[in-house]
């Protein structure tokens, strides 16, 4: 498995936003540091997919960025990715882990020590945990489970804990000190008027 960035970048394709965009600012700071989900919203096409997906791994990779592609694992093997993410309501760990095979990065959604367990035991090689604070990105979510539930989570597991949910640069310390990895974002990136000087804000509280 490649190693893993600490900053994740999750594509934000809702109505006036420019997830390509984004990430072109993102890029040149962040490198090797800055895995990139991509994530559409669910009535896109598996073509449009495809496209956002093939587009994203072209311009990770000359940086050395990770691509991954959430919930849509066939999009997945399809350009490439270095793997793909699954949430709680998307195929099991277990069955993820034999479409995208053994070498793939695949990471998985947890919120609580026992699911988060049962996910590393079934293949997962990272933990999306959270929502770690409130967010308006995701309609639905469950409540914040904030830095104390992150730490029951990343102590429960091996594997690198990624918090999410409502982060910005002055959250990750407290996240860090709870056991995070890494963290990431949404809202904090795609709404910024100044993406590159927020993606190095990021940065700089992950790697102090």
């Amino acid at each position: 498995m490649p190693s893993l960035g600490r900053l994740h970048l999750i594509t934000d394709t809702r109505p006036g936003r420019d997830p390509l965009a984004v990430l072109r600012a993102a890029l040149p700071v962040a490198r090797a540091e800055l895995v990139v989900q991509v994530r559409v919203e669910d009535d896109a096409s598996d073509r449009e997919a495809y496209e956002l997906a093939g587009q994203v791994l072209g311009l990770c990779r000359p940086y050395g960025a990770t691509c991954l592609v959430n919930d849509r694992l066939h999009v997945a093997l399809a350009v490439d990715a270095a793997g793909g993410h699954v949430g709680a309501e998307d195929l099991p760990v277990a069955a993820a882990r034999r479409v995208l095979g053994a070498g793939a990065v695949l990471g998985a959604t947890a919120r609580e020590p026992g699911s988060a367990a049962a996910a590393v035991a079934a293949g997962a090689s990272y933990l999306g945990v959270g929502p770690c604070h409130a967010t308006t990105t995701k309609s639905g979510l469950p409540d914040p489970i904030g830095p104390a539930g992150l730490r029951a989570v990343a102590g429960a597991v091996e594997v690198p804990v990624i918090a999410i949910g409502g982060v910005t640069a002055a959250s990750v310390p407290a996240l860090r000190a709870a056991g995070a990895y890494g963290v990431a974002v949404v809202g904090a990136l795609s709404g910024s008027p100044d993406p590159a000087r927020t993606t190095a804000e990021l940065i700089a509280a992950l790697t102090c």
